[in-house]
């Protein structure tokens, strides 16, 4: 019998049949995410719940076995690729959202509940999760929880760090911690779930999250803004700040990302222009009114193509609607789309921009830019013809290298949201310090003493 024949079979008396499997078509389509690189685990299991999480890292300690945790499987940089192989612990059929709480304003949920799924299922009760990733209706909150995701409205509201008050984590020995709680403010001892917020499936697996939630706010505004230039739409960002507003979200886009989308959702869709900005604005009626009104006057003296405001929830939608699909559009290009979500200062977005315009110069490579302009997380779209040509590839890691390098000297860093995973994992020595490398490892050393944690990432 196979060492992979085994572990199955070990694990299907310790959990049973149903949740263990290793079919081929199953092991891979665990083998990978979103980015290019794939590796097939031995076995996948599909916990049910902490008690299976438990077990399985129980035996995973024993037999030194790695375990590479996955949610949705939508993240961008290869982190739940199971590069050493072993296990591969899916959490998506831990997919309950087990309690809302309007007069605590929590929520409690497993990890596999989709992103998306509890938005809708807090605002019916009038409460509201801000942090809104893109891919929110194929992410799950643990895979949030992994990267600490954060989405448009990290602007206003924050990432998801800022609203995860208690967590359940499965230790890599088998131990359940619990810290924080159903409070909102906690003092008690180290930021332990700062810690595990981000961590990639590398200190621990979540198993269950109680979650901040906030007022849902009665009404909000959308202002979609086309411009000739970059530059036009850059300045607007500057001037809303200058006027005392602090929008939801700040979304800008270039002239590349604007062509993909004509392409493929249709011209009279997509605004005319080289640049597009959209300004979100939530709150109280009267003030979401009034903002709106005197922003549109604020961009309309920089002399857009076009200017559209919507108000309310469903034709608010209809305008975000381009934004939530122009990755689809870069995708129905036919390239391969690697996605660099970048940060600079927003003093550097035009310079990050044009920079991208000269590598494209350079390199030959299309670059669309867009993203969220109010934090300066700005997603860096190398597009990519045979990616699987030694010659490109090489190229690419080029174009990355000068990215990276630039963003890096501007005071930037190579993530925002997508974390290191594997696709940075060449960049990580250049954007951290010594002592800051040595602390991770510290840490991880600390909580996995035999690295069975997500091995093969950036801490390896």
């Amino acid at each position: 019998m196979s060492k992979s024949m085994r572990i199955a079979d070990e694990l299907r008396k310790l959990l049973g049949a149903d949740c263990v499997s290793d079919e081929l078509d199953v092991l891979a389509a665990h083998s990978g995410d979103k980015w290019v690189a794939a590796h097939a685990p031995e076995v996948v299991v599909f916990a049910r719940s902490t008690a299976d999480v438990t077990k399985l890292m129980q035996f995973a300690s024993r037999e030194k076995i790695p375990v590479t945790a996955r949610g949705g499987g939508y993240g961008y940089v290869g982190s739940c690729v199971p590069v050493r192989g072993g296990i591969a612990l899916s959490l998506v059929r831990m997919n309950r959202i087990k309690e809302i709480s309007f007069a605590d304003a929590v929520a409690v949920v497993e990890p596999g509940v989709f992103t998306a799924d509890l938005k809708a299922a807090v605002r019916a009760q009038k409460l509201f999760y801000p942090p809104d990733p893109a891919s929110m209706k194929n992410c799950t909150v643990g895979g949030n929880i992994a990267t600490n995701a954060g989405g448009p409205r990290c602007l206003k509201y924050g990432v998801t760090r800022s609203y995860v008050i208690g967590l359940e984590v499965v230790l890599a020995n088998g131990e359940v911690l619990r810290t924080g709680g159903r409070i909102h403010k906690n003092k008690t001892g180290f930021d332990l779930i700062g810690l595990f917020v981000g961590s990639e499936g590398m200190l621990g697996i979540v198993t269950e999250i109680t979650l901040r939630l906030l007022p849902l706010p009665p009404a909000r505004a959308t202002l979609s803004a086309a411009f000739a230039t970059l530059s036009q739409a850059a300045a607007a960002v500057q001037e809303i700040f200058a006027a005392g507003f602090l929008p939801s979200s700040l979304e800008i886009a270039d002239s590349f990302t604007l062509e993909a989308a004509r392409k493929d959702l249709g011209k009279s869709i997509v605004p005319g222009g080289n640049a597009h900005l959209l300004v979100d604005l939530d709150g109280q009626e009267q003030s979401v009114r009034s903002e709106a009104e005197t922003i549109r006057e604020l961009l309309q003296k920089k002399n857009p193509n076009s200017l559209e405001t919507a108000r309310g929830e469903e034709d608010c939608e209809k305008l975000w609607a381009l934004r939530r699909e122009f990755s689809n559009s870069l995708t129905a290009t036919g390239l391969k789309k690697l996605n660099e979500d970048v940060v600079v200062q927003r003093s550097h977005i035009v310079d990050l921009i044009e920079f991208t315009e000269r590598l494209q110069a350079n390199y030959g490579f299309p670059i669309a830019c867009f993203g969220h302009a109010g934090d300066g997380n700005i997603h860096v779209n190398v597009m990519v013809k045979n990616h699987d040509d030694a010659a490109v590839q090489q190229n690419v890691e080029r174009v990355l290298d000068e990215l990276f390098e630039q963003v890096l000297t501007w005071g930037g860093v190579i993530t925002g949201e997508h974390g290191i995973g594997l696709a940075k994992k060449r960049w990580w020595p250049e954007a951290t310090s010594e002592t800051s490398r040595r602390l991770h490892a510290a840490l991880k050393n600390a909580l996995d003493f035999d690295g069975i944690l997500n091995p093969g990432k950036f801490l390896d």
